[in-house]
């Protein structure tokens, strides 16, 4: 008999069960520290059965993204760049210019910067939905609420 027979690994796949959906309060909260939290529920790590490979993570809603704090002089000193299509259309607006006009974007473009560069990552990006203010469209899904603690 072989001595390995019993030893098989067992593997779950991405259709064991339906992904859990978590509502995160980012009001006072340290838009760096928000986002690694959000990147370890869609990924997954945070179950025992974790497999990097599956999509197998949770669905996640953010709310009062227009309140976040944002540490150091990224305000002033980072830049957002988009390009019009057109020969010398790059346009640039600060950090702070897009926390005024949409802070969804930039908790989606933080985000997007530590999903892999997959398209798993692109897919687990989906599964983010981002609201500025504090009511939410999604309360079909039940979300569970979850407290956080990397306030500053």
């Amino acid at each position: 008999m072989d001595p390995l027979y019993a030893q098989k690994t067992t593997h779950p796949s991405s259709n064991v069960s339906k992904p859990n959906w978590v509502l995160i309060d980012a009001k006072d909260q340290i838009l760096g520290r928000v986002c690694t939290e959000v990147v370890t529920r869609l990924q997954g790590k945070h179950l025992p059965n974790y497999r990097p490979g599956v999509l197998m993570g949770d669905s996640v809603v953010i709310v009062n993204a227009e309140h976040v704090k944002i540490t150091g002089k990224k305000l002033d000193q980072k830049n957002y760049y988009r390009h019009t299509g057109y020969l010398g259309g790059i346009k640039s607006r600060t950090m702070r210019e897009q926390m005024n006009l949409a802070p969804e974007k930039v908790f989606i473009n933080t985000l997007k910067g530590m999903l892999p560069k997959t398209k798993l990552g692109n897919k687990l990006l989906t599964r983010v939905r981002v609201f500025s203010d504090e009511k939410h469209s999604l309360e079909a899904q039940n979300p569970q609420k979850l407290e956080i603690n990397t306030k500053g």
